[in-house]
C-alpha cells in the first residue's frame, strides 16, 4: 500500500518503459490518482490559458451570458454558478466554467453530438491558448493511456482508434473568494469523473482532496511541474474496477485562503461517443467477475451522467 500518491516523470516510458508501466500501473491500481511531470507542455501555454481564463471570468455578466447555451449541458461556452451539482448533493458546485472541445470537420459523423466550439471576441488570445493546451493535453492524455494498456496486457495503441475523435473537454474553471462563512457545501462535491481520465494542469490554490481506500481524505497539491491525472468512471467501466475512479472534492480553504479565488483547468479525455464500453477480457477473472455484462456507448454513458449532475 502506497501511502501517498506518487508522482512520476512520463519520460521513462521511451527510457525505462518496462518499469514505468509497472509503477504507473501500481499507482493507479491503488490510488486512480497519479502526478506526471516531464510532460512537455510548456509554461507559456499553460500560463497563458490561465491568464485568458482569468480575463473572460472577469467580464460582466450580461457578456459571459451572451455565450451560455441552455439545453445543450454546457457542452460548449459558459455555464454559471449554481447549475452543476455533484451526484446526490444537495447544493450546487461554488463554481462558472467553459467548455472548449475537438474541433471537427462539420460533415464529421459525430457533428451532431460535438458541436463547434464558441470563443469569446472580448478575450482575443482565449482561443489561441485553450485550444494549444486542449492539444497538448489531449496528446499527452493519448501517452497515459498507452501505458495503462500495456499495464493489462494490451497492444501500446488500444486507445488510439477509441479516442481519435474522442468527445473529449478542457474546462477552465473560476471558484470565487468566500465572503460568507456559513456556506453549507464545499467548492465541488465529492464525486467522481465521468470520461476515460482526467488531466489538470496547474491549479492555481490548494483544496483537492483525494478519497483513500481507508476512507481518508488526502490533499493532494500537485508541484508546479506536475499535472495531476487521475481515472475516469468509463475506464473503471471498461477494466472492471482494475482502474478504481477514486472519488475526489475541491473543499473550502480555511481563514484568509478562502478569501482567494480559485482557478483550474481540467481536460475530460473521453472516447468516440460510438466506442463501446464493453468490459475488457483481460480484466474478468474468477476473483474479479465481470460487473458489466451490458456494454454502452460513451455518448449514451455521457448522457445519463449528466443528467445526474444536473447539466441536462
Amino acid at each position: 500500500m502506497m501511502s501517498q500518491i506518487p508522482t512520476l516523470d512520463i519520460r521513462r516510458f521511451d527510457s525505462d518503459r518496462a518499469a514505468f508501466v509497472a509503477d504507473l500501473g501500481a499507482a493507479y491500481r491503488e490510488w486512480g490518482f497519479c502526478g506526471i511531470r516531464g510532460h512537455g507542455v510548456t509554461d507559456e501555454l499553460i500560463q497563458g490559458a490561465y491568464d485568458a481564463s482569468r480575463d473572460f471570468f472577469a467580464l460582466p455578466e450580461a457578456i459571459k451570458m451572451k455565450y451560455h447555451q441552455p439545453g445543450t449541458g454546457g457542452a460548449r461556452g459558459y455555464t454559471p454558478f449554481g447549475i452543476e451539482t455533484a451526484k446526490d448533493s444537495q447544493y450546487p458546485d461554488l463554481k462558472e466554467f467553459w467548455h472548449v472541445g475537438r474541433e471537427i470537420a462539420r460533415d464529421s459523423q459525430y457533428a451532431d453530438i460535438m458541436a463547434e466550439n464558441l470563443w469569446p471576441t472580448e478575450v482575443p488570445q482565449f482561443k489561441q491558448y485553450l485550444y494549444g493546451l486542449y492539444s497538448a493535453l489531449d496528446s499527452l492524455g493519448s501517452k497515459v493511456l498507452s501505458a495503462l494498456a500495456l499495464h493489462i496486457g494490451l497492444p501500446e495503441n488500444y486507445f488510439a482508434d477509441k479516442t481519435h475523435y474522442g468527445n473529449s473537454i478542457l474546462r477552465p474553471i473560476h471558484y470565487p473568494e468566500i465572503t460568507n462563512p456559513d456556506v453549507p457545501n464545499v467548492r465541488s462535491g465529492a464525486h467522481e469523473d465521468i470520461n476515460f481520465i482526467t488531466l489538470l494542469v496547474g491549479a492555481s490554490a490548494a483544496g483537492l482532496q483525494v478519497l483513500s481506500r481507508k476512507g481518508e481524505w488526502i490533499d493532494f497539491t500537485a508541484d508546479a511541474d506536475t499535472i495531476v491525472v487521475n481515472i475516469g468512471d468509463m475506464l473503471q467501466r471498461l477494466s472492471n474496477h482494475v482502474y478504481p475512479s477514486t472519488t475526489h472534492r475541491v473543499v473550502n480553504p480555511m481563514g484568509e485562503n478562502a478569501r482567494k479565488p480559485r482557478y483550474s483547468i481540467p481536460f475530460f479525455l473521453h472516447p468516440n461517443p460510438d466506442f463501446l464500453i464493453k468490459t475488457l477480457p483481460q480484466c474478468i477473472s474468477a476473483e474479479n467477475p465481470d460487473r458489466y455484462p451490458e456494454p454502452i456507448t460513451g455518448h449514451e454513458y455521457l448522457m445519463e451522467r449528466l443528467r445526474e449532475i444536473k447539466l441536462v
